[in-house]
């Protein structure tokens, strides 16, 4: 008989999709709570949503990328990895789309705004969140990156 070795990681990257069976396992061995932590306890760095969606950092950032090109592919994978496979629907004019605001002459956070279909944007539809609270979360926890990403130097 061969032994499986999974580590945390890889059980948290493969659980959304295990099959019941699997899940089963996986819940035996890490416990239920373990798979139940909320997004936001999990991605707490660029390299925690990396690891959630399974990415590798030097795949994504070259060096040759301006710092504005290397926080809006950190922004996407974050984005990303909070959004736990949710997509934004244009089509749908009734979902909500949300995206942390900044005022950049206070140097931080500022508010959540919401998205509803129109015939403009303001924010690129890979930096929108499904929710006020991940919006809000992004834009705190995150903000150095998005102050990289909009500003000019």
């Amino acid at each position: 008989m061969q032994t499986l070795k999974i580590d945390s990681d890889k059980a948290k990257q493969l659980y959304p999709t295990a099959t019941p069976e699997f899940k089963e396992m996986l819940n035996d061995t890490f416990g239920k709570a373990f798979f139940s932590q909320k997004i936001t306890d999990q991605v707490k760095t660029f390299e925690d949503a990396c690891s959630i969606l399974g990415t590798c950092v030097a795949t994504v950032l070259s060096l040759h990328d301006t710092k504005d090109e290397r926080a809006y592919k950190q922004l996407k994978i974050i984005a990303e990895a909070l959004n736990e496979g949710w997509k934004p629907n244009w089509n749908d004019k009734s979902e909500g789309k949300y995206y942390p605001f900044f005022d950049m002459s206070s140097d931080g956070f500022s508010f959540v705004n919401y998205g509803v279909w129109g015939t403009y944007t303001i924010v690129g539809s890979r930096l929108c969140f499904k929710s006020r609270e991940l919006a809000e979360y992004a834009g705190k926890q995150f903000a150095s990156i998005y102050k990289d990403f909009l500003t000019l130097k």
